[in-house]
């Protein structure tokens, strides 16, 4: 693959460590993009056929999948409207979501191993899906420390099982230079603490040593927007968190987000989520009551 991969960013909810999302289908935004993150990946596919193209590895599913795709291997995703899959659960966690040094505990040698794996690629075969895969979805009903709880459980079963082909024969060779990857992580970090005032392309320039043309170029090549894009998405989906997680009003989420504009921010809001702020706590109150 010649195209260099774009970065995603992942956030993961609030008081959480992980990154859980069901897709419905044709909703993956990332399926179509050759993208990589410093997460890693746990995808299961419930029913449908597709395509894998994960690092250098190509190949086809049929009747489901689960995969395993360790930090920083470029892939495709896996769903799209032809897959005639049910759902796609998807997991994403940094290796140390559990701190720096706990999987160098003796009791957790067997899923630091199976990390190591990972970044060639996995792909678990039908037994280990049929039976891990009801427990993926069956994250997506627990609290966050319930999910915690059970992923590790997921992962001393993985690591257990020997059921399973590794995709790359050896480790993939990111297209990217390593200084980009600590390069956006400065980037990254900082819009994180920062998003709810004003960054200046000045002032996120001089932290990764840059013009502020060189930065726009090099950031747009990276990440496929321009950083007044992904700080606006950063700011949209902190948004998404307040209204369904937090009790403020409509216009404290708006602020509270980085936002200075109301009207602005419903606009925005509604272009990004497809629904206005009142629409989205309304149908995500009327998910969780249900």
């Amino acid at each position: 693959m010649s195209k260099e991969p774009i970065l995603e960013s992942i956030s993961p909810k609030f008081g959480s460590s992980l990154k859980i999302h069901n897709f419905a289908v044709a909703s993956n935004d990332y399926a179509p993009t050759w993208h990589f993150h410093p997460e890693m990946e746990i995808a299961f596919i419930n029913g449908g056929s597709g395509k894998r193209h994960i690092g250098n590895h190509v190949s086809y599913y049929n009747d489901g999948d689960l995969i395993f795709i360790g930090a920083n291997l470029p892939h495709f995703g896996f769903t799209d409207s032809l897959s005639g899959n049910k759902s796609e659960v998807v997991i994403q966690a940094k290796e140390d979501f559990l701190g720096e040094h706990f999987f160098d505990l003796p009791e957790m040698q067997p899923i630091r191993q199976l990390f190591q794996r990972s970044k060639q690629g996995m792909v678990f075969h039908e037994s280990v899906r049929n039976e891990i895969g009801p427990q993926i979805e069956g994250l997506l009903e627990l609290s966050s420390f319930e999910q915690l709880m059970s992923f590790l459980n997921i992962l001393k079963q993985l690591a257990s099982t020997d059921d399973y082909t590794l995709l790359n024969v050896e480790k993939v060779v990111l297209e990217s230079k390593p200084q980009d990857t600590e390069r956006l992580d400065i980037i990254y970090s900082f819009v994180s603490k920062e998003f709810t005032r004003t960054i200046l392309l000045a002032e996120i320039s001089d932290k990764v040593s840059m013009t502020e043309q060189a930065f726009s170029r090099y950031f747009r090549k990276k990440t496929g927007k321009t950083f007044t894009q992904f700080v606006n998405e950063y700011r949209l989906v902190h948004a998404s968190k307040l209204l369904s997680e937090r009790h403020l009003s409509i216009t404290d989420v708006c602020y509270a987000s980085g936002f200075n504009n109301f009207s602005h921010f419903n606009k925005s809001f509604k272009a990004f989520t497809g629904k206005s702020p009142s629409k989205f706590r309304e149908q995500f109150k009327n998910v969780v009551d249900s």
